[in-house]
């Protein structure tokens, strides 16, 4: 069916586990819809889908539009048992999700719900956090975040190597979910990135998140890496992850002493 949607992350089975596209073609029979039925939903012929429901590996926006003609949400996420080495480093630092089987689950595609009456930690690269610091940088862009997470949300602002450090924090005045193009069209300016980068960084999805940011303020000195790993064991997260209430206590009253 060539593919739904040119996406450059793979979905693929394990060695033990079913073929994604055998999957699918069960999801389907379990919902009562033909492959003529679902090929219709996704504007293909029926060949197509059924040429689909016999791989073993998918891209992610093809099974993505497959679930969802069929009403349904893809949800991927990454589970943690709680006492491995990476699990017992989130335990300390952050608020996570935590499912029924005792681990801890990190979402990689999924509409995600916010977590009330919690700060977060955003990993920024050094030219953006500056300029967020700044004030001029008042639009961060991402790939996933919660749209539901409420106005004064506070975001410490991490930037990444080569500072490698805590260096402030910012407020979230507002959440805008948009399809690629229409953010670009409405953000690019006030987000202080360059097309090329923008393409490169969205790739693979079609639609993106602007966090809006307000009151921004510079820590009168940076928290090294070293240093939050050493007193905190802090992770830096790839995007963001939620604070846990004692270590938001100790960015606010550590040697973060807030600028001015």
């Amino acid at each position: 069916m060539g593919e739904l949607a040119g996406k450059t992350i793979e979905a693929t089975h394990s060695d033990q586990g079913e073929p994604i596209g055998a999957a699918l073609k069960r999801i389907r029979k379990n919902c009562e819809l033909t492959q003529t039925e679902v090929a219709s939903r996704l504007g293909v012929n029926q060949a197509a889908v059924s040429k689909l429901e016999n791989r073993d590996d998918l891209q992610v926006a093809t099974v993505r539009k497959y679930v969802e003609e069929l009403g349904a949400r893809l949800n991927i996420d990454a589970a943690f048992p709680p006492n491995s080495p990476i699990g017992l480093r989130l335990l300390n630092t952050f608020e996570l999700d935590h499912s029924g089987d005792n681990q801890f689950i990190l979402p990689i595609f999924r509409e995600e719900s916010f977590k009330q009456n919690r700060d977060i930690v955003l990993s920024v690269k050094p030219q953006y956090s500056e300029k967020i610091m700044q004030g001029l940088k008042t639009i961060e862009l991402r790939r996933r975040f919660p749209v539901s997470a409420p106005k004064g949300t506070v975001a410490y602002i991490y930037s990444t190597s080569p500072v490698r450090a805590m260096v402030g924090m910012a407020e979230i005045d507002d959440i805008t979910k948009l399809p690629i193009d229409e953010l670009w069209e409405q953000f690019s300016d006030t987000a202080f990135i360059e097309k090329a980068d923008f393409l490169k960084y969205f790739e693979g999805v079609d639609s993106g998140y602007a966090l809006h940011f307000k009151h921004p303020t510079s820590f009168s000195e940076p928290l090294s890496l070293d240093y939050l790993r050493s007193k905190y064991g802090f992770e830096p997260p790839q995007s963001f992850l939620y604070a846990k209430h004692n270590f938001r206590e100790a960015l606010s009253s550590d040697n973060a002493i807030v600028s001015n």
